[in-house]
């Protein structure tokens, strides 16, 4: 026979383990979602995505988090997208030009000039031309990726460490670096520089050192990831208006509920819209610090014979994407 403090004693502990094993439940739930970018902590694409984690931890109760790797922690953008296609990683924001070889619509955003001004390339990103791409990078199998947002970037301009670069003749002769994929090389090459694809965790030693006399990029990227330091000439040539990308692991993916996934996108909405507000400002303090630190910044008053330049580019690689870029330019 058992008395009553053995019997509430026989509770006591039959509760404990009840509030254990939940706990055990709980913790065995809880997921870390890696993010991987190639800038820095407080850099917009990072903050975003950051701010997204704290939204998705505090809607699912601390069962889904996201853990930012930021600084190339986890390799370049190339390393990022092979990561995420085998679920190691499961967030990565890229520029979409790295993406253009596989997913062939989305070179139609590389082609040079494309769009007329950054505001243009917004509202192509944020209405159905953006996400019809992001389903693009979705549906295809070689893929192994989910498209979940755009991100800013801004526009790509001209840096390099050897002179002004004020007309399309200085651009003669000079190693720019670029992105990994064809058209931007054929690009530069039509310029008349010598377009030189490497990795973006490579390229401030490849200033240093002279592999290349210059890059292209956003004010943020060469401010903040540190070319200024050694590349004192930034030409404002606005040559390349390219979105980013903002990918997520299709093998992880597939492990989530429906109720998550579309959790997950609509955050990352939000992170699109947030980045932007982000990037705006970053860009802005960019340039100041840019002429603070001496930079000299150059205005291209005439583009015409830049744009009349890449007349080949678009020749050899925009007739196949006519219908879009129609849709894409009367976008207002």
């Amino acid at each position: 026979m058992i008395d009553r403090r053995e019997a509430l004693q026989l509770v006591i502990t039959a509760s404990l383990f009840t509030l254990i094993g939940r706990g055990a439940r709980a913790a065995e739930q809880k997921t870390v979602l890696k993010a991987s970018d190639v800038h820095p902590e407080g850099y917009p694409t990072v903050q975003a995505v950051e701010e997204m984690g704290k939204k998705l931890e505090a809607a699912t109760v601390g069962r889904l988090s996201i853990q930012m790797y930021a600084s190339m922690q986890l390799g370049g953008e190339k390393e990022a997208i092979e990561q995420a296609q085998v679920g190691a990683l499961q967030f990565a924001r890229v520029s979409a030009g790295l993406l253009g070889p596989v997913v062939d619509d989305l070179n139609v955003f590389n082609l040079p000039f494309l769009f007329r001004d950054t505001a243009h390339m917004e509202k192509v990103i944020d209405g159905p031309i953006g996400q019809e791409l992001l389903d693009k990078v979705t549906a295809n199998p070689n893929t192994h990726l989910v498209g979940l947002a755009w991100m800013d970037a801004g526009a790509r301009n001209l840096y390099d460490t050897k002179k002004p670069i004020k007309n399309i003749d200085d651009l003669k002769g000079l190693k720019v670096r670029v992105m990994g994929n064809p058209m931007f090389v054929d690009m530069m090459n039509a310029l008349g520089g010598n377009g030189v694809a490497m990795g973006y965790d490579q390229v401030f030693s490849a200033l240093q050192t002279g592999v290349v006399d210059g890059a292209e990029n956003n004010p943020p990227s060469f401010y903040f990831d540190n070319h200024y330091q050694v590349a004192k000439y930034y030409t404002l040539t606005e040559h390349l208006i390219v979105p980013e990308i903002l990918v997520f692991s299709r093998p992880t993916w597939d492990t989530l509920s429906n109720d998550d996934q579309a959790l997950i996108k609509k955050l990352a909405r939000e992170a699109q819209l947030e980045e932007r507000r982000l990037w705006n400002e970053k860009e802005q303090q960019a340039i100041d610090k840019m002429k603070a630190a001496g930079i000299e910044i150059i205005t291209i008053s005439d583009k015409t014979p830049f744009q009349k330049a890449v007349k080949p580019v678009w020749d050899k690689y925009g007739a196949k994407y006519a219908e879009l870029i129609k849709r894409i330019q009367t976008v207002n």
